[in-house]
């Protein structure tokens, strides 16, 4: 949803109020596009205004409210864009961080490509079983990114990974989760057989199943090929570049 509100941002007209950011177009093209139901889309606007990640336009048209990402949500975004770049830079010894920092006014372009192609994206729109379980979750994607980031890469084959994760309680104050919600994933994630511990429940190191693993990876190429994509759709290779 976040990307789709963005995607809207950018591709608005100021001039032409049918293309402006507004609560019922968001909730409109959320729905439209089967992301959420319109209930979570008004919810997550909600949300997004009072954290303020959003915020109405000064200004603005009283009737129609249009809104705009803060200054802040921009720069946050700008740092995942940077980090996905780098993270395909050192795949294959590419050079896109350094060609987008050159041109950083092509976020407007390139944020919006990266969105429909995460629309578009069946590995990323239906995640199998257990990364479905968490995405739904708050900072869910934090959770297993958390867990993931903890594994020794000499461990990725075994079909119980190791975590870092020992304690439910510090798991869930470190991402500011209520402990109660978060216990009730795990259980969930346990009974079926994509995490477990190696010892005593709740007092030993959390292990990850190879299949859970293989379903993480999965959708993180299929979303690093998304954001490479529209990096080539923005910045095409230049004449002598392989």
């Amino acid at each position: 949803m976040a990307h789709v509100g963005l995607a809207m941002h950018f591709r608005r007209d100021p001039n032409d109020r049918r293309k402006e950011l507004t609560v019922s177009r968001f909730i409109e093209v959320v729905h439209k596009n089967a992301v959420a139901s319109r209930n979570t889309a008004d919810a997550f606007i909600k949300e997004m205004l009072h954290y303020n990640i959003a915020e109405y336009v000064a200004g603005g048209d009283g009737r129609t409210h249009p809104l705009q990402p803060t200054a802040a949500t921009i720069e946050r975004f700008t740092g995942w864009v940077t980090a996905h770049l780098r993270t395909l830079d050192h795949i294959d010894g590419g050079d896109r961080l350094g060609r987008y920092l050159d041109r950083p006014d092509m976020l407007a372009t390139l944020q919006p490509l990266i969105a429909d192609g995460l629309l578009a994206s069946k590995p990323v729109r239906e995640p199998n079983q257990t990364f479905s379980l968490f995405i739904w979750l708050n900072n869910g994607g934090i959770v297993m990114d958390w867990l993931m980031s903890g594994i020794d890469p000499d461990h990725a084959g075994l079909e119980r990974i190791p975590t870092s994760v020992v304690s439910i309680g510090d798991f869930a104050k470190w991402l500011k989760l209520s402990r109660t919600h978060l216990g009730r994933k795990l259980r969930t994630a346990e009974e079926l057989g994509s995490i477990g511990w190696l010892g005593q429940r709740g007092h030993s190191v959390m292990w990850v199943s190879h299949r859970f693993y293989e379903e993480y990876m999965t959708v993180q190429a299929a979303k690093l090929a998304v954001v490479d994509n529209a990096f080539k759709a923005c910045f095409p290779p230049s004449q002598g570049d392989d």
